[in-house]
């Protein structure tokens, strides 16, 4: 094994700072790709898909539990197979506690193409107790390209989508797939993929924040069983 140079206190601090400056840079094109998200357009989806899950069929507008947006994750786990894909159980495992979200007026929600009753015994055997829906009965997981056909046969991926509503009208506004869910699962990283961002009066666009209504700045923050859902 290959282990990194070992150095002086001194010349450790003055590698860090180098690197410091290449890090804030990082920082700064990762905000400036953030806004440029929030600039994509969006496409109304008129689809009425229906889902099962633990209190029955539900709409796509009710996965936004009157939320205005909503983030899905396609979590691989095709009708036929008796347990979830490895790699998305463990991007569910470090999703944090969905009252950071739901503050900033945002819901989460894990589909599936697999029936809801293989769903259901896996779900409790991971130990979640998140949103998690079953699309088996329409084609969401189709139309959202995350159920493909390659050489005749249907093929899973994962991925993530984000929703914005409109009163019941419902809009696309951003997808990603596979490598693009590297490093994704924290509260920040899933709000810097969605429309409105993490709210706070310092992102471009201006005006969303406050035209929304929503907390702005990390003094709204709070322990996760104070919030007023």
């Amino acid at each position: 094994m290959s282990l990194p140079e070992i150095v002086s206190r001194g010349e450790w601090r003055a590698a860090r700072a180098e690197l410091l400056l290449k890090e804030k840079a990082a920082t700064r094109a990762r905000d400036a790709l953030s806004a440029e998200r929030r600039g994509l357009p969006m496409v109304e989806v008129v689809e009425e898909y229906v889902f099962e899950g633990g209190d029955g069929k539900a709409t796509l507008l009710d996965l936004f539990e009157n939320r205005r947006q909503l983030v899905v994750y396609h979590f691989m786990f095709a009708p036929e197979w008796d347990a979830g894909c490895r790699s998305c159980s463990a991007f569910l495992d470090q999703i944090g506690h969905l009252a950071h979200l739901r503050a900033r007026d945002t819901s989460f929600a894990a589909v599936s193409r697999a029936p809801y009753p293989r769903i259901l015994p896996f779900k409790a055997r991971m130990g979640w107790t998140l949103p998690w829906y079953s699309s088996h009965a329409c084609d969401f997981n189709r139309d959202f390209e995350v159920t493909l056909e390659r050489e005749g046969e249907l093929v899973e991926r994962p991925g993530l989508s984000c929703f914005l509503r409109d009163r019941d009208r419902i809009f696309r506004t951003y997808s990603t797939y596979e490598r693009g869910l590297d490093g994704l699962g924290s509260t920040t990283s899933l709000l810097d993929l969605t429309a409105l961002g993490r709210q706070e009066e310092w992102e471009e666009p201006e005006g969303r924040a406050s035209a929304f209504g929503a907390p702005a700045g990390s003094e709204h923050i709070r322990y996760h069983d104070e919030y007023d859902d």
